[in-house]
C-alpha cells in the first residue's frame, strides 16, 4: 500500500517563519480556501462526504468558511479527502513548491500584506480566489484531454 499524499498541514507552518503575534488559526487560511473549493467542486472522496456531511453542508450554505472546514479537520489536507479527479488536480496545482496555487493565493490575496498568513477568512477573498481556481481547473481538463486517470494511476 503506498503512503498517502499529505498536502497540507497547518502545524507545518506554525514554526519557522510563522509571524508572531498572529493568531495560530491564520496557518489554516491559504489551504483552508481550497479545501472550500474542493467541496464546492464537489472534488471530495466519498470518505470524506461520509465523514464530514455536516461540515460540507455548512460550507455549501455559507454557515462555515472553507478555513473552519479544515480547522475541524486538524487542519490536514490528505489525498483520501479528495475524488481520484480532485487529486490529480491538486498534484498539478496545489503542490505548494511547484503548483500555481500559492502565486495566485499571493497575487489576488496579499495586497500588501506582509505574509499569506496575514490575509483574512473572508467570503469576498474566498470569491475572488475561487474564480481563479475555476480557472486553472478548466485549462487544466482542457490540457489533460480528461485523460486525468492516467497521471493518477502513475
Amino acid at each position: 500500500m503506498s503512503q498517502p499524499i499529505v498536502y497540507d498541514k497547518a502545524k507545518y507552518h506554525y514554526g519557522g517563519d510563522f509571524p508572531a503575534g498572529l493568531p495560530a488559526e491564520q496557518a489554516f487560511v491559504h489551504t483552508g480556501m481550497y479545501l472550500g473549493w474542493i467541496i464546492d467542486r464537489g472534488l471530495y472522496s466519498d470518505f470524506f462526504a461520509d465523514d464530514a456531511p455536516d461540515e460540507i453542508s455548512r460550507f455549501k450554505a455559507r454557515e462555515i468558511t472553507g478555513p473552519e472546514v479544515y480547522g475541524l479537520w486538524d487542519g490536514a489536507l490528505v489525498d483520501d479527502m479528495l475524488s481520484d479527479e480532485g487529486n490529480a488536480f491538486s498534484r498539478h496545482y496545489f503542490d505548494l513548491q511547484h503548483g500555481r496555487y500559492l502565486q495566485d493565493y499571493e497575487e489576488l490575496l496579499l495586497n500588501g500584506r506582509p505574509t499569506l498568513y496575514h490575509v483574512e477568512d473572508s467570503w469576498a477573498n474566498y470569491g475572488r480566489l475561487k474564480e481563479r481556481i475555476d480557472q486553472r481547473y478548466e485549462q487544466w481538463k482542457r490540457r489533460s484531454g480528461r485523460l486525468w486517470w492516467q497521471f493518477w494511476r502513475r
